[in-house]
């Protein structure tokens, strides 16, 4: 019996030698994201000052956003969970928009008799009851000014302009590296909670061991 209260006082001080390992380390790492969110934003600040206010906001958002990150996720022993990003490289995003097709016409190129305009001979104007053709003033759309195999970009940066500050630069730096270390800490902390829970099963197996020896 005594030999068993010793193996697991022996595990509980294991434990709560790794819990204070793990809880140094997720500090540490707390501390270190604190510092990089406040570095981005602060990077965010000059850009805007360099370049103005307006043009350094959501309205420069690409109208097309896709995720150059993803997240995975696995289950590990005890109930611990490892989070993994993966960085995908912003790839040119190919027009998918298809020139229309030229509609063949089918049969005699002249139907009927063509009609044609009437013209005033004495002031050699036409018909004002003719009707006309209005020009079309219909704007384009940007999908249709676009030459066909044209790319979008899906670089962030470029959605503020071709030349930006080099504190622009840096604030994207810093959020790609909160990015990876918020799921280094999203994983420090199931262990640190799988650890808090393995102390207590065994803290409480002692209890019962010791309670199994009074008389």
């Amino acid at each position: 019996m005594g030999l068993e209260v010793g193996e697991v006082s022996v595990r509980l001080d294991g434990l709560l030698l790794r819990f204070m390992d793990q809880m140094e380390n997720l500090q540490e790492k707390r501390n270190l994201l604190n510092s990089l969110i406040e570095a981005g934003w602060f990077a965010m600040s000059k850009a805007r000052y360099a370049m103005g206010n307006k043009c350094v906001s959501s309205l420069q958002y690409g109208h097309e956003i896709a995720p150059l990150v993803r997240l995975h996720t696995s289950a590990l022993e005890k109930g611990e969970v490892q989070f993994r990003t993966e960085r995908m490289e912003p790839k040119p995003v190919e027009n998918s928009k298809e020139e229309p097709k030229e509609v063949e016409e089918i049969g005699p190129k002249e139907e009927g008799v063509r009609r044609r305009k009437t013209v005033n001979k004495k002031t050699d104007k036409e018909d004002p009851l003719e009707p006309k053709e209005m020009p079309d003033t219909k704007e384009k759309t940007e999908p249709d000014r676009m030459v066909k195999g044209q790319t979008l970009s899906q670089d962030p940066l470029k959605w503020f302009g071709i030349l930006v500050p080099q504190s622009l630069k840096q604030a994207q730096s810093s959020f790609k590296q909160v990015i990876e270390l918020a799921a280094e800490i999203a994983t420090l902390q199931t262990q640190v909670e799988a650890t808090r829970e393995e102390f207590r099963t065994q803290l409480q197996s002692k209890q019962q061991l010791l309670q199994g020896r009074e008389p």
